[in-house]
């Protein structure tokens, strides 16, 4: 259905939101009367490029050549393919056009993360080949109406459950309700969410995206998902946050990408037919590990992403690789050989989903371009291993991205420059707050 034709299928739409994604994965865009949304898809709109490029405060970078250097200049927004959608936690009804950032003579804007993105998924194709993606999201689900977060009492029964419940149906139950609109809303807007499940910590959950032969729309969907699970919480009375760490007592809250790569006959090219997987694999592999460490700014881009990369509690330290391993950054899952697949286990539920992906997928190809061996597989514990390590700071992984000679070949010069300078802005004035404070900040933005 094309966009015109949705909006006359549903006139009760009044309104119509229009939204990119900047560089923290924030929704950024305007408000527009129904009857003027034909001319935002004929024509697109406009904003400031210093728009993609704002603080986790939604404030200006200091500084930015974007601001008075170009006379923040405007780019053009169009739409993304993706076109209309509902709004689900709204409750008047309202719809949601996807957007990205152009310039006026019709090139995509560098510093917006869906081109980004876009830019890797082309290289992959003119190869002959197309990343497949599936994703798996962690969130917390939060009453934050008091002085100190804590486990919403059950819609159910009324009580607080104060303990982890992995893989509880009891737990999922008792958010019952919550979770029947999430899957309705998800069914309304085309996410495809799959499984469900308890996780370890507390009012901690899990949703599955099902696999995706469109990298930009598994990102979309990520992005979508996101904005949508904390929008419907608040409709519930309580809040849903994918901070990387609301509870230093609990393990926090990853977002771990599956992919493989399919070729032009649509054969997965890391199916050797048993279980180590093919050459293009471990190519992938080492292309990952290399990018790694100086990629971590992506995986945790938020001063509380840190305080989930600790030892033993479920999110990656070091920079290694296994089969069916769960303590390795980078984990090769046992299952059907044709299912042959790479788990990159290292982000945060706080990430960007755009900037991951663009990282993960643009990593791997660099290993496949340069036919790059992965060290030697790790079996037991990484955790007790002397192996190299990921920054376990923000100001560390700042340095390492801005300084990297790897991270050229799959990011534009101007988004680097542009998510270093956010990163350092944030990093200044973060730290005149108090713990409560951050706690706040991060609560519903990331």
């Amino acid at each position: 259905m094309n966009m015109k034709d949705w909006l006359r299928k549903h006139p009760e739409v009044r309104t119509i939101r229009v939204a990119a994604a900047d560089l923290n994965g924030q929704a950024r865009g305007k408000r527009v009367p129904a009857r003027f949304a034909e001319s935002v898809v004929k024509n697109g709109t406009r904003f400031p490029f210093s728009v993609l490029n704002l603080d986790i405060w939604g404030e200006d970078i200091d500084d930015s050549p974007l601001v008075f250097e170009q006379g923040d200049q405007d780019g053009v927004l169009k739409p993304t393919e993706r076109g209309f959608m509902p709004m689900p936690w709204l409750e008047a009804p309202t719809a949601l056009l996807p957007i990205w950032m152009f310039r006026e003579n019709g090139q995509p804007y560098e510093g917006d993360p869906r081109h980004a993105l876009n830019a890797v998924v082309q290289r992959y194709k003119a190869r002959g080949l197309t990343p497949v993606v599936a994703m798996e999201l962690e969130f917390f689900l939060i009453d934050d109406s008091g002085k100190t977060l804590q486990v919403p009492p059950s819609p159910r029964s009324g009580k607080r459950r104060k303990a982890a419940e992995t893989l509880s149906i009891r737990a999922l139950d008792a958010f019952d309700t919550f979770f029947t609109d999430l899957y309705d809303a998800c069914e309304a807007m085309d996410i495809p969410a799959d499984t469900s499940t308890s996780e370890t910590g507390l009012g901690q959950f899990e949703v599955n995206l099902m696999h995706c032969d469109d990298a930009l729309r598994a990102a979309d969907d990520a992005w979508l998902f996101k904005m949508l699970v904390k929008g419907l919480a608040r409709r519930h009375g309580f809040a849903a946050s994918f901070m990387a760490k609301p509870y230093p007592e609990y393990s926090g809250s990853g977002l771990h990408t599956h992919f493989s790569v399919i070729d032009e006959k649509g054969e997965n090219v890391f199916d050797s037919g048993g279980p180590k997987g093919t050459q293009m694999l471990r190519h992938a592999v080492a292309g990952c590990l290399n990018a790694m460490h100086d990629s971590t700014l992506v995986f945790a881009p938020h001063q509380n992403s840190y305080e989930r990369l600790v030892p033993g509690k479920h999110a990656p330290t070091s920079i290694g690789w296994g089969y069916e391993n769960r303590t390795t950054a980078i984990r090769i899952p046992a299952g059907s050989p044709s299912a042959r697949r790479i788990e990159h286990r290292v982000a945060g539920g706080d990430v960007n989903p755009y900037l991951m992906l663009t990282a993960i997928l643009g990593a791997a190809l660099c290993g496949i371009e340069d036919q790059q061996e992965p060290p030697s597989a790790i079996t037991g514990n990484a955790y007790a291993m002397d192996l190299p390590q990921i920054p376990t700071d923000w100001e560390a992984a700042i340095e390492a991205f801005e300084h990297s000679d790897t991270l050229y070949r799959f990011l534009p010069k101007e988004l680097i420059r542009n998510f270093v300078q956010t990163k350092r802005q944030e990093l200044h004035y973060i730290a005149e707050l108090s713990a409560e404070e951050r706690v706040e900040l991060y609560l519903d933005t990331v």
